[in-house]
């Protein structure tokens, strides 16, 4: 009788374990200290002129897709898209921003780039 206890405590525990995890699973936990805001929507100035796409490593959550979003947004003349499944950014601007700059703002974000191409 004892093991039977046991064992009901412990499917319970899993189950709740489990259930509490999928969020994260599925990208939409706090995971990395997130408080689930999302970045405000910020519309060019000007007249787009460019687009670029930045790839990127280390996003896990909808926190660290929030974070690279806004760590480019902050710069003048880019607004960007990012896509967690996809793994990278979509940057629209109003003035050129080299390679370096963006770079610099994501990489301030703890976030790695891996690559940078102009999309034609």
């Amino acid at each position: 009788m004892g093991t039977v206890i046991v064992a009901v405590l412990l499917a319970a525990v899993v189950f709740f374990a489990v259930r509490s995890s999928l969020p994260h699973f599925r990208g939409e936990g706090g995971c990395c200290g997130g408080s689930g805001e999302k970045p405000e929507k910020k519309k060019l100035e000007g007249k787009e002129i460019a687009e670029k796409i930045v790839h990127i490593e280390g996003m896990h959550c909808e926190h660290c897709k929030n974070s690279v979003e806004s760590a480019i947004n902050r710069l003048e003349g880019a607004v960007a898209h990012v896509s967690l499944r996809k793994k990278f950014a979509v940057v629209k601007m109003d003035r050129m921003i080299s390679d370096e700059e963006l770079r610099t703002a994501v990489e301030g974000a703890a976030f790695k780039v891996t690559g940078i191409e102009r999309k034609q």
